[in-house]
């Protein structure tokens, strides 16, 4: 089953309180948080990861 990552935007400003990125290729084991940003407020580093 392909990986999925639970990330939730600390940003005060931004109205987003979380997002899943599912992956649907093989992504470098590296690969986290912080190589993404926010889809609304278009930040990286008040990005978290959430563990379930």
């Amino acid at each position: 089953m392909p990986a999925t990552l639970e990330v939730k935007c600390t940003n005060d400003d931004c109205e987003l309180d979380m997002f899943e990125l599912h992956y649907t290729y093989d992504m470098p084991d590296e690969t986290g948080v912080s190589d993404f940003q926010c889809p609304y407020c278009t930040r990286t580093e008040s990005l978290d990861g959430i563990e379930l």
